[in-house]
């Protein structure tokens, strides 16, 4: 006996443990012993107090159990309830791990006395049920989630469960299969174990993947001790925090729940039967509540006939990136099929649940396993339709201003003076700007370019019908002239001609200052045309007015070629009415195939388009209106004269 009254006395009933290293629970009652022993030494701890025990085994037994839960509210002599005669050994708590059904008996008859019970079990988690009762194990879901971590890690969807045949087999079971199929892990079969065989693979040292605890009965030898100090006990544990001072990773948050992290342990099995653990990995809590999982695959030990390669446990073989899987109708999840990716989309792992689209700049590799970014293309330069283009604008340009030369050095000839000069002056100038317009639709388009090449293509042309319009009308108007009594000589003159191009021109003018007002062309680029292609182009803002200009210049180039049409057959000196015809049935031509061609086309071609007939049309103008009248200035100048002219007038009357 100690000074304080206590005793020290170790107390053994129907205890198995003999000291023998190959008992399993061996390790966890030198724990349980090393920390009574701690706290006995600590007068910080329990001042004037020192604790005993009795250790039990349950033997998974409930009739031991039952007994020795008697013994210990009973005296020494027989098991009496409530009869306690001289001894001073008061209980004052019960640490139990047993299973389920044992668990709960315990506190069956522990309740009846209050008395704390600090259980490492799975049962007693109804407070109302058990309120005495204080779960001293951590959240099970933690190590679910930590197991399917564990098992996805490796890649391991087709597995088999054992567990134990009881309650916690049955709660294990239960809990942890719906938590696998959500994480798409299949289980193939299951197994319940029964307790006696676990106990003989316990008894027979085999690594223990499933123990039983001992059941510890702690006492205070406190003579004082009374029904108040379990009371004031019951408060202390509700609030107490635990903290274990041998190892990190475990200790009770604020609302009294046991919290740990987890050692991964690879079991080694020798040879000659020894056993080694080997800690290959761990789970740790993170701030986000979440697991982190952390493996040391150098250190795992895989058994010898897997040959040292990580073990397979999958119903099929894994999709490759680039397929999807398909879930087989009447198969488990595990047991899919592997479809390849539709076209435009990817997977870039293994087993891809879906395959997503790449973002819009990027397009899907020819494997489609991975995005690679489009080529941003344009009408440029450096390609040889760009070349042929901008070539054929260069000649045509240099072609005009050489016949603009040509006519402004012959400007007092028959031949130019009987063909309204300015009006000829005016159309070439038109011609030569719409050839050196096309350049604006060449090369990367950008805010300036975008911004002007429209509306300044849409106004030249303007001017240059205007001008063939203006031309037609003075033909027709100078024939009517040289009749007898014919008032529409006072029409005549250069006011006339210049009132049509200028009012003709100006209703372009117009269209194209609305639609730059209103809604301007912009670059812009186009990502879903062309599979793998970036379009860079100018969006022409406002359609409407796109298609009004262009519908404007088909409305003059109508009215001309009627006009003309009309005055074909005028005398030889006025003969430019058919030229003028022909001309403009080759540019009525282009514009008109030019609409659904346009149309029909993406990107950089339909930019070639517009180009092509931009310089076809405005061609067709200067090769008949122009062409034959510089063959005869520079060829055939015997007949540009006014005396073959007037002798041509007069044969055609």
């Amino acid at each position: 006996m100690s000074e304080t009254g206590a005793w020290q006395c170790v107390t053994h009933k129907c205890c198995f443990f003999d000291g023998s290293e190959s008992t399993p629970n061996y390790w966890h009652i030198l724990s349980f012993l090393f920390a009574v022993q701690e706290i006995n030494q600590d007068p910080r701890i329990l001042p004037n107090f020192t604790l005993g025990y009795n250790l039990f085994d349950t033997y998974y037994d409930g009739r031991l159990v039952s007994s020795a839960m008697l013994d210990m509210h009973s005296g020494r002599e027989k098991n009496i309830p409530n009869y306690n005669c001289g001894r001073r050994k008061n209980l004052l708590t019960v640490i139990e791990g047993a299973e389920s059904d044992i668990s709960t008996q315990i506190s069956s008859l522990l309740g009846i006395y209050k008395i704390p019970q600090i259980s490492s079990g799975f049962s007693l988690t109804d407070k109302t049920q058990f309120p005495f009762a204080y779960r001293m194990i951590p959240k099970e879901e933690t190590q679910y989630m930590g197991i399917i971590k564990l098992l996805l890690h490796f890649g391991w969807t087709w597995i088999g469960l054992f567990a134990p045949d009881n309650y916690n087999g049955e709660r294990f079971l239960n809990a942890l299969t719906p938590l696998m199929v959500t994480s798409g892990i299949c289980v193939a079969f299951t197994e319940r174990i029964t307790q006696k065989a676990l106990y003989e693979i316990f008894l027979q040292g085999e690594p223990p993947d499933v123990w039983t605890l001992v059941n510890v009965f702690v006492f205070f030898g406190d003579s004082h001790y009374d029904f108040g100090s379990i009371i004031r006990f019951h408060r202390h544990l509700k609030k107490v925090q635990l903290f274990n001072t041998s190892r990190g990773g475990l200790y009770t948050d604020e609302n009294g729940k046991l919290i740990a992290d987890y050692d991964i342990v690879n079991w080694v099995l020798f040879p000659n039967r020894s056993q080694n653990r080997v800690k290959v990995g761990s789970f740790e809590r993170q701030a986000s509540s979440d697991l982190k999982l952390t493996i040391n695959q150098e250190d795992i030990v895989w058994p010898s006939q897997f040959k040292k390669t990580i073990p397979r446990s999958r119903c099929t073989e894994s999709c490759r990136p680039g397929y999807a899987k398909v879930v087989q109708e009447g198969e488990p999840v595990c047991c899919y099929a592997c479809a390849l990716c539709a076209e435009g989309t990817i997977s870039t792992q293994e087993d891809a649940e879906k395959c997503l689209r790449c973002p819009e700049d990027q397009h899907p590799n020819k494997d489609q396993d991975h995005c690679i970014p489009k080529i941003i293309t344009f009408l440029s330069y450096k390609e040889y339709l760009g070349i042929l283009l901008a070539s054929s604008s260069l000649f045509l340009s240099f072609t005009t201003g050489m016949l603009l030369g040509i006519f402004i050095k012959y400007k007092e000839t028959p031949i130019v003076k009987a063909n309204n000069r300015d009006l000829s002056f005016i159309l070439l100038i038109s011609l030569l700007l719409s050839f050196l317009s096309s350049f604006l639709f060449i090369a990367r388009p950008r805010k300036v370019t975008c911004f002007l090449r429209q509306t300044t293509f849409s106004i030249i042309f303007s001017l240059a019908v205007s001008s063939v319009l203006a031309k037609t009308i003075t033909v027709v108007l100078a024939f009517l002239a040289t009749k007898p009594g014919n008032r529409v000589r006072k029409w005549l003159g250069k006011s006339l001609a210049n009132s049509i191009v200028i009012s003709c021109s100006s209703v372009q003018v117009i269209i194209c200052t609305i639609w730059l007002g209103m809604s301007p062309p912009f670059p812009d680029f186009d990502m879903s045309s062309q599979p793998g292609q970036i379009i860079l182009q100018c969006n022409e803002g406002s359609v409407a007015m796109f298609y009004g200009s262009l519908g404007y210049m088909g409305f003059l180039a109508a009215i001309c070629f009627t006009v003309a049409f009309l005055a074909r057959k005028l005398p030889g000196s006025f003969n430019e009415a058919k030229l003028i015809t022909f001309s403009m049935l080759v540019f009525c031509s282009v514009w008109v195939s030019f609409v659904p061609t346009y149309l029909s086309t993406k990107g950089k071609y339909m930019v070639a388009v517009q180009v092509f007939s931009i310089l076809a049309s405005s061609a067709g103008l200067l090769g008949c209106i122009f062409l034959p009248k510089c063959y005869i200035i520079v060829l055939r100048p015997d007949l540009n004269t006014k005396e073959h002219l007037m002798t041509k007038t007069k044969d055609s009357m």
